[in-house]
Parts: C-alpha cells; structure tokens; sequence
C-alpha cells in the first residue's frame, strides 16, 4: 500500500472505536428513559462493549498473525457491520447489550489489525509519528460524533445512531475490501496454537519495556473514559445542558486531544518517545488535579468541566501514540499479539473506570473529579517509575 492508502485506512479502521463509544453518548439519558432503567443499567451498553473490545484483542491479534491481516480485517468488518444493524433494532436492553458486546469484537479486530499492519511497516519511532498523525485526523470522530448523536437524539431517537455507525462500518469494509493490500510477509502457521500463543503472550508480557508503555497507555485511556461515561450524566442531568447543545461540549473537550497529538509529533522528533510521554504525564496530572481542586472549591459548572476534559485530552493525545508503538517495538514478530495483549489492558482499565464512574455517581461533579485525579496520579507515576529502571524506549 501506498502511504497515503495505508495512512487513511488505518484512520478508518481506528476511527470505528471513538465513534462507537462517543457517537451515542448523547442519546444514554433518552436510552435509560425508553427502557425505563436507571443511569447504571444503559452505562452497561458501554461497559459491556469495552469488555468485549478489550478481550477479542487477546484472539483478534493472533489471528492476523496466523491467517494475515486482509482476512482477519474484513471478517471483524463483516462482524462490526452486522451488530451495527442488530443495535439500531435491538428490542430489549439485555439485546441492545448483547449486540454491542459482538460489535465490539467487530471493532477491535480492525483496530488490532490496524495497529499490527503500522508495525509491520515502520520502525517505532517512524511508527509513533504514523499513529500520532492517525491520531489528529480520527479525532474528527470524537468532535463530531457527540454532535451528529445529539441531533439524531433529538430527531429520530437513540436508534439513528446506531444506523450512522453501520453506515461507517459499511464505508470503511469497502476501502478495505479494495484497497488493502496483506502487510503480513511471513504468516506463522503456529500462532493459534494453544501452547504457542500462551508462550507469545507470556513472553510479551514478561517484558519490562511492554509495561514501560502498556501501563501508562491503560492510564490514559482511563484517564478520558472517565469523561465519556461521565459527562453525559453530569453535564446533562447534574448541569443542565440540553441534549441537542451536549455534543458541542463534547467536542470542545475533544479538540484538546487534536492539539495533543499535533504536539506529540514535533515532541517525539526532539526528544524521543519516552520524554514525550513523561511530558504528556504531568498534562494529564495538571488536568486532574486542577478538575478536583475546582470541584471542590465549588466551581461546578460546564466550562470547568470542558476545561478539565480538554486539559485531560491534550495529555492522552501525546501519551497515547507513544504508548501504541514503544508496547510493539520489542516485538517485531508478535505484533499481532503484542498490539492484542496492549489492547486488552487498555480497555480492561477502560471498563473498571467505567464501571466506578457509573456506581460512584451522586448527583453531584464530586466523584468524576476524584476519579480523574486519582487516575492522573497513578499515570504520572507509571510513566517514571518503570522509566527509571531503563525499561523506556527513547528513540
């Protein structure tokens, strides 16, 4: 492939992942009232996607390591694609749930993928630079997903947003299905194995310089999902906001991670990858810290929160294409497993983060604050600690 070609497939492929998370946040209050439950029980629908994105990984990885990675991106399109259909007509919530979580196996498997072809074509510095510029243009999907959600709420109900992401999915399975050419020189027929695949995933994990990436990466990610499971309840509900003005505060928020991975590329040709993701850190720790401070002193209106959530952002945005390619670099011909095993970590502290948001809420900014100033404490010390035992990559 073409730089370019590869270059907008991956932005398409990693773009379904933002856009399923966020395009619908807007619609949560309207989607707990149609089925009469509680903020907890449609948060499910979020929780239960990132479950099923974080532990497809662990197969979706290998996959594409045994069988190539074409094969194994159209089958998870195929599958994305198909669930998409299945939420928008989903009769019951224990459905609606039951649909997201196959959606997101669909939805990972193009992101492993994704992530494994960057790693079979570049070396990791030259990597992080591509992910950091894949990372400016999909943030189009978290700007402008919450607005076109928020719309679709008011016009048509919950359910147009899952038509629009079926319509993404569609889009994205043909560029696929025509341009995409196998990254996979040499398919090892062994990776499925069982043996062969709890020694891969050993092996990476076992590796100091995965973790020295991995956890802060996990963090981070924490970091802005506490702001989407959070905010929609918050500003809606606890603020006032209207549902249709949401996704605008939203995106305001987002427009801090477009800033962010700008900054990380001109950051990581300067002073390498770990040195940006130090300095990503203490953003993310500022963002956290000044959130709970101004919660607490009782500043508890939309622009705190927006400027709390784009501080956060700018940090993720540096932190996260540094975390993506120093996890692979050790791990030229385990890629797939290594992209799969740092994709689960991720959205396994995804879904804790969820989870407490979802159960700590009192009607009140109170706990999302302190949810996100402890996560930016544990991510500012990750990063240097591990760091400091030369397990950091800093080329």
């Amino acid at each position: 492939m073409s730089p370019a070609t590869l270059l907008w497939l991956v932005t398409g492929c990693l773009m379904l992942q933002p856009l399923s998370t966020d395009l619908y946040l807007a619609t949560l209050p309207g989607m707990a009232a149609d089925f009469g439950v509680g903020a907890g029980a449609v948060q499910h629908t979020l929780s239960l996607f990132v479950i099923g994105f974080g532990t497809a990984q662990l197969i979706s990885g290998p996959l594409s390591d045994r069988y190539g990675r074409k094969p194994v991106m159209i089958g998870g399109l195929t599958l994305y694609l198909a669930s998409s259909v299945a939420c928008a007509f989903a009769p019951s919530l224990p459905l609606l749930v039951a649909a997201r979580f196959s959606q997101a196996i669909g939805c990972c498997t193009g992101v492993v993928v994704a992530r494994a072809v960057i790693r079979d074509a570049y070396a990791p510095a030259e990597g992080a630079r591509m992910l950091a510029k894949v990372s400016s243009l999909l943030s189009i999907a978290p700007i402008l997903g919450p607005i076109l959600g928020g719309y679709l709420q008011i016009a048509y109900g919950w359910r147009a947003a899952f038509v629009a992401l079926a319509l993404a999915g569609l889009t994205v399975w043909i560029a696929a299905l025509h341009r995409m050419r196998e990254s996979n020189a040499q398919p090892d027929p062994e990776a499925l194995r069982p043996g062969r695949l709890g020694r891969s995933y050993l092996e990476v994990a076992r590796s100091p310089a995965f973790w020295a990436y991995a956890l802060p990466g996990t963090l981070s990610y924490a970091s802005i999902f506490a702001f989407i499971s959070g905010t929609p309840f918050v500003l809606i509900r606890v603020l006032g906001v209207p549902t249709q003005h949401y996704g605008y505060y939203f995106a305001c928020g987002v427009l801090g991670y477009l800033g962010g991975t700008l900054l990380c590329r001109r950051m990581i040709s300067r002073i390498g990858m770990q040195r940006t993701l130090e300095s990503g850190t203490l953003v993310g720790l500022a963002g956290g810290l000044g959130f709970f401070a101004m919660a607490l002193g009782g500043l508890a209106n939309p622009i705190m929160v927006i400027v709390a959530q784009f501080v956060v952002m700018i940090a993720h945005g540096i932190n996260f294409p540094c975390a993506q390619a120093g996890s692979l670099a050790p791990f030229p011909e385990k890629a797939g497993a290594a992209a799969g095993l740092f994709g689960f970590i991720s959205m396994l502290g995804a879904f804790f983060t969820g989870m407490w948001v979802g159960s700590s809420h009192d009607g009140t900014v109170i706990p999302l604050a302190s949810i996100s100033a402890t996560v930016a404490i544990g991510l500012f010390a990750s990063a240097r600690i591990l760091a400091r035992h030369g397990h950091g990559t800093r080329h």
